[in-house]
């Protein structure tokens, strides 16, 4: 399973709100979803946009995974596309949440039970991977937020980062972080290698790093 996050933020590590890329960096999202079996998005980013994981020229990829994982249960349907068009996305949630999600999101998505993470809380990435796995994917695209980024660093199941630096500055200490946690990565940083750098006439520089695992 390659699991890789991708994500476009300020020179200061800021992702939003708010924060778009230009249409190359919008082109390289699309391409990663069309080479990949599928998304995983953080709750938080449905509930602040409304994201359907479309492909090149915003099509739908009819054959892919798209996934969402909460642990409150707080996922909004009303207006939302993701459960409207294409094939209904996969819900990851804890055990107390489950029942009342699978109650309320009855034909709009399967609900999929996850095992808390044995250490420092919140729901088992490597669980969730597991399931996507059964169902033939091979490949994962982590779109966001910056929690859940945190969290698969966290339980050390990334391979890759895709990062876009944008020309923009935030300077908004309350705006989210592309990737943010209760407590640091590594001791006291968690080393990466650069794969590939490449800037572009937009002003954006995209880096490719591959993510330490401890070797």
């Amino acid at each position: 399973m390659l699991v890789t996050i991708i994500a476009a933020s300020t020179i200061c590590g800021r992702i939003g709100p708010g924060l778009t890329g230009s249409l190359l960096d919008r082109g390289l999202l699309e391409k990663m979803r069309a080479t990949t079996d599928a998304s995983l998005l953080g709750a938080e980013t449905l509930r602040q946009g409304d994201p359907e994981m479309r492909g090149p020229e915003g099509g739908l990829l009819p054959k892919r995974i798209r996934g969402f994982i909460t642990q409150s249960g707080d996922i909004p349907v009303a207006g939302k596309k993701v459960f409207q068009q294409g094939p209904p996305p996969l819900i990851f949630t804890g055990e107390t949440a489950a029942m009342g999600l699978r109650h309320r999101l009855d034909g709009l998505a399967q609900v999929v039970t996850l095992p808390e993470y044995y250490s420092g809380g919140g729901l088992s990435l490597a669980a969730a991977l597991a399931h996507l796995a059964e169902l033939g994917a091979a490949s994962v695209l982590v779109e966001g937020g910056g929690r859940l980024n945190y969290a698969c660093l966290h339980q050390g199941v990334v391979d890759e980062i895709l990062l876009t630096l944008t020309p923009k500055l935030s300077g908004d200490q309350r705006g989210a972080a592309m990737c943010g946690g209760p407590g640091p990565l590594g001791d006291p940083f968690l080393p990466l290698a650069l794969v590939s750098c490449e800037a572009a006439a937009s002003g954006e520089v995209f880096l490719k790093y591959r993510v330490s695992k401890g070797e």
